[in-house]
């Protein structure tokens, strides 16, 4: 998509891409950046295990799990194989992680603390094939692509690409050894995941906030995780626990950033809680949906 900058006679002037020489750039970009972009905690860089090399090691605070980070200018290598691969020599290696994690960010981070079901590897690049997007299209895979770009006036992009429409699992169409093995320890949720056990009553009410969600602005997706699903634009907007009788709402705001009137949603800032934000909203019905949605608009300000 090309990027324009508004010239003061209002024309418009074409921003060129500025590529990057070395893949090394992108990797000290991303790693000087990781909180910013990602969410992510920085663990090490150039992690050696065995034969292999991780190029930057990652924690994520809030599922309690680990990320590799790829970083690649080849477009022949195939996404599936490599992250499996490294998937695979995580979860036969995890002590390692773990001291990796120990000695570079200074906690005692123990074994049980880590949610081994949600580790992902993330590849970056300025571009993918066809091939290497399409593969990714499963409901399933602990893999996520995204293109980074640079502009001549000092911009860059990161853009997450996202499975287009994915229903099959990758269970159905590899018989990868590895892709097994790793498979019966790694659990990507989904939303039907959430859903599964609830009433249709509720699933029409998450259905109606889902969709007021998403209708505050064009790039929030849609994340589900172990115990909630998430909204997220750069970073969580808002995250939803899908309960038997209700949904608990999340707002990702600080105390006191939540300008909310009506006194709906419950300062959780000293309450242990899943979900991001100090504010909590338990709803059983739409009715304040529209206003519900406002607040919800604000973390989207700040987030995005």
């Amino acid at each position: 998509m090309p990027l324009f900058q508004i010239e003061k006679d209002k024309k418009l002037k074409l921003i060129n891409e500025k590529p990057f020489k070395l893949e090394k750039e992108i990797q000290k970009l991303c790693e000087e950046n990781l909180e910013k972009i990602f969410g992510l905690k920085f663990v090490k860089s150039e992690f050696y295990i065995h034969d292999f090399r991780i190029d930057t090691l990652a924690f994520d605070p809030q599922a309690k799990s680990f990320v590799i980070i790829e970083y690649k200018k080849d477009k022949r290598f195939s996404v599936i194989d490599q992250g499996y691969a490294y998937l695979a020599l995580m979860l036969n290696n995890k002590a390692d992680f773990i001291l990796e994690y120990n000695e570079n960010c200074k906690e005692n981070l123990k074994r049980n603390e880590v949610d081994w079901t949600q580790s992902r590897v993330i590849f970056i690049s300025p571009s993918f094939t066809t091939y290497q997007r399409e593969s990714i299209n499963f409901k399933d895979l602990p893999i996520e692509l995204w293109e980074v770009k640079r502009f001549e006036n000092n911009t860059i992009s990161f853009v997450n690409l996202q499975p287009s429409g994915a229903t099959e699992s990758i269970k159905t169409i590899s018989q990868s050894e590895t892709l097994k093995r790793v498979s019966k320890e790694i659990k990507v949720y989904t939303e039907e995941d959430h859903l599964s056990s609830v009433s249709d009553e509720i699933k029409e009410l998450y259905q109606k906030f889902k969709e007021a969600i998403l209708n505050i602005g064009d790039n929030i997706t849609v994340k589900p995780t172990k115990k909630y699903i998430a909204f997220i634009s750069r970073r969580n907007i808002s995250d939803i626990r899908i309960q038997k009788n209700s949904l608990k709402i999340w707002i990702n705001l600080k105390r006191g950033e939540l300008d909310d009137p009506k006194r709906l949603a419950r300062d959780v800032s000293n309450i242990g809680h899943w979900g991001n934000g100090d504010y909590e909203i338990r709803v059983l019905d739409d009715e304040n949906l529209e206003y519900i949605s406002s607040l919800i608009k604000q973390s989207y300000r700040k987030n995005s």
